[in-house]
């Protein structure tokens, strides 16, 4: 028996809640004892998790975010063979599959997607003549029945020169200036990639290419703000070439000029990279070379101080023989998205000094070295939601242990209103444009206290008097879930 002075009942109650809600029939599940479920962990809970079946029969492969500026609500974008996944995952333990955008030109192997101003860029590789997919992502607000096949808004297929752009491997987008870089295309500059202005998202059209150095894998362009002085506020285009990094200056699309390039011992296949936060250091990972050389996951750094003159700094090397994949850095957190051992969280607040500080693995089967598991992670939305995408096993929502209030698990916040909050008799649940049907009331127990089959479209009002004080979540229709306390 634990006895609370009355002054620590709201503290006491609100941690409470939140080691209890796993227990209610939420599909979030706490990292408790290094596994959340099934899935082996450390300091990061799944919020939920769509198998593969449920979006698509086929393989999965690139993930992104989109967050909707007129509400904050947030989107997963996550791309299989066959089609793009659009989810609204806002509420991170109730998330709606909202609907699909099937393939182009049929099935591929892989399928990337960026975002720019409220719209999804979409590529694919190894499947003919798919071009860049253009989709408008604000018409996920008005979904009436969801998932709904959607379809493409516009479809780029003309590259430079007359050129026609096919099959790409991926899409870089440089959010700052408005251009697109697709790389890695079945096309006569050898791969290496071609310029797109969308600054109009709807006519997207190509403005350029670079071929000096062949196939570009993977990319990243930034406006360049880092500590070579010489560079600040140039278009800076950093490539992964299969076995090196390139460097090339994009400002003039027209007229890419290329700064430098820089290798590394034991490459096999130089495959993404990513700027820290202060754009000194540039993180890769080589795709082949635990295959090749039998080493455990290895992150290679380079020093980027002098972008005329980039140097290899250290490699870091992980706990297992997974093959890494996908890394995106947010402040000073590497979120590697590793194959077979999941998604690795690497700090690098230190860079010589760089440690392991979490972990989610989405295949619990091994950490072998293989092709299966984790392909790619989203660590950008401000709520603290981190989307993967598994090749095997779907889509996956995580966050950091101890990060997930109450408040935050309810869906379209500006939607739902429950008041008065605390309440003493009665409780007005206003779901505008909605019409509630459902509502289920739990204690801090987990307990469902008792079930109301409704019909009322806007708002209604719930009689509580006859509860006990204290806190209690209410689930609304099966998408909103909102906390209330009760006081006398």
């Amino acid at each position: 028996m634990i006895a609370v002075a009355p002054s620590d009942k709201t503290k006491f109650y609100t941690l409470l809640l939140a080691a209890l809600l796993s227990c209610l029939s939420f599909s979030q599940t706490a990292c408790i004892g290094n596994f959340s479920g099934d899935f082996p962990c450390d300091g990061y809970d799944l919020m939920n998790h769509f198998d593969k079946t449920t979006l698509s029969s086929k393989d999965g492969s690139d993930i992104w975010g989109w967050t909707d500026p007129s509400d904050d609500n947030e989107y997963a974008i996550v791309t299989f063979e066959d089609k793009t996944c659009f989810l609204n995952i806002t509420d991170p333990i109730n998330p709606i599959y909202l609907g699909f955008l099937n393939s182009n030109a049929g099935e591929n192997y892989w399928r990337d997607v960026k975002v720019y101003q409220n719209h999804a860029f979409i590529v694919a590789d190894n499947v003919g003549a798919h071009g860049m997919q253009v989709f408008d992502l604000t018409r996920l607000r008005s979904v009436e029945s969801p998932p709904e096949s959607f379809a493409a808004d516009t479809v780029l297929t003309s590259g430079w020169d007359g050129s026609t752009i096919r099959s790409c491997h991926n899409i870089v987008i440089n959010e700052a200036k408005g251009m697109a870089y697709l790389v890695g295309c079945q096309s006569a500059n050898g791969g290496g990639p071609i310029f797109i202005d969308i600054s109009n998202p709807g006519s997207p059209f190509a403005v350029g290419q670079y071929s000096e150095d062949g196939y570009t894998h993977d990319a990243q362009v930034v406006t360049y703000s880092g500590p070579d002085e010489t560079h600040i506020g140039k278009e800076i285009f950093i490539g992964s070439n299969e076995d090196k990094v390139v460097i090339i200056d994009v400002t003039f699309p027209s007229n890419p000029i290329k700064i430098a390039e820089v290798s590394y011992s034991n490459s096999a296949y130089t495959h993404q990279g990513w700027f820290s936060s202060d754009m000194r250091y540039f993180l890769v990972g080589d795709e082949r070379d635990e295959i090749s050389f039998g080493l455990n996951t290895r992150t290679v750094i380079f020093d980027f101080l002098d972008l005329d003159n980039p140097i290899y700094h250290s490699q870091y090397f992980g706990e297992t023989e997974a093959i890494d994949h996908n890394l995106y850095i947010k402040g000073d957190l590497v979120y590697e998205a590793n194959y077979s051992s999941g998604l690795r969280i690497l700090d690098i607040s230190d860079i010589n000094d760089i440690t392991e500080v979490g972990y989610f693995d989405t295949y619990p089967q091994n950490n072998n070295t293989s092709f299966r598991g984790a392909w790619s992670v989203y660590p950008y939305f401000d709520s603290g939601n981190i989307i993967i995408s598994d090749i095997n096993r779907g889509f996956f929502i995580v966050r950091e242990s101890g990060t997930l209030s109450a408040g935050d698990l309810m869906f379209n916040k500006k939607e739902a209103v429950v008041y008065p909050n605390p309440a003493n008799e009665k409780v007005v649940v206003s779901l505008k444009n909605y019409r509630i049907k459902h509502l289920q009331l739990y204690n801090i127990l987990s307990q469902k206290i008792e079930s109301f089959e409704v019909d009322s479209l806007g708002a209604l009002s719930l009689d509580v008097s006859g509860y006990d004080e204290g806190i209690y979540i209410l689930k609304i229709n099966k998408e909103f879930t909102y906390k209330i306390a009760i006081k006398r």
